[in-house]
């Protein structure tokens, strides 16, 4: 297998992440929440950071930056919307570039919304995608500085990836999610699936990431703000798809 990826906990509800490179021993960090996990799990592993990807500018997906940085002299990636203050780039990507992990390849996408520079990496060979706060598992992120279209847009855009491709995630809300989540959706029998699924994750004290975009796709209720029985149950009908998602975030917000 050309990469492994390893999930661990960082601050208080962060993931890390870790891509690594086994034949030319490239290991990339996606995003920084803090240096002492990611230097933790570096040393288990024996691997030597090469390279960050940062999805967007917020602390809590940064803060660790300048201190790995300094150890590895490492590469730090960030996405190109310079008014996002970013300490320590060395290069700035844009929608539909291309990022090398030694031999690993990151595609940049454009997910805007919860902030306006926000990226997810999406490594096709490895089926994998990491959409830090844009898409969570049974969620997706507070529209912090975009829009209820932008957003949408962007959960679009994740939801056209392969089914078969795995989700990273910025954060472990899906619990929580599950919860709201029932109050629309609950008599989906893929939502009621998940959440005995999740129910028992967390009973383990087990990461509910990675989890199947196919699976997110019929759970995931944000996904699926443009199905007419999203809209019925919120007395919706024949409303616009932005416009249904937008009262599923702001019923969420109030959650």
């Amino acid at each position: 297998m050309a990469a492994e990826i390893r999930v661990f906990n960082c601050l208080s509800d962060n993931f890390g992440y870790l891509i690594h490179d086994t034949e030319t021993r490239a290991t990339a960090s996606i995003d920084a929440p803090e240096a002492a996990p990611i230097l933790k799990a570096l040393a288990q592993e024996n691997w030597a950071l090469t390279d960050i990807l940062i999805t967007h500018h917020h602390h809590d997906h940064v803060g660790g930056v300048a201190e790995l940085k300094q150890k590895y002299k490492c590469r730090v990636v960030a996405p190109h919307e310079k008014k996002a203050a970013i300490a320590n780039a060395d290069l700035r990507v844009a929608n539909g570039d291309v990022v090398m992990v030694g031999n690993l390849m990151a595609r940049v996408l454009e997910t805007p919304g919860h902030t306006l520079d926000h990226v997810s990496y999406v490594f096709d060979r490895e089926k994998a995608v990491f959409a830090a706060d844009t898409l969570f598992s049974i969620g997706c992120g507070r529209v912090f500085e975009g829009t209820h279209p932008m957003m949408w847009d962007s959960l679009l855009k994740l939801r056209a990836l392969p089914d078969d491709f795995s989700l990273y995630c910025g954060h472990e809300y899906t619990a929580a999610n599950v919860k709201f989540a029932l109050t629309v959706d609950g008599d989906n029998p893929a939502l009621k699936a998940r959440a005995e699924e999740v129910a028992r994750l967390r009973a383990q004290n087990r990461a509910t990431i990675p989890v199947l975009l196919g699976e997110e796709k019929k759970s995931n209720v944000f996904l699926r703000a443009d199905d007419p029985a999203v809209a019925a149950a919120l007395h919706m009908k024949g409303a616009a798809a932005a416009d249904v998602f937008g009262e599923l975030r702001e019923r969420k917000n109030k959650s």
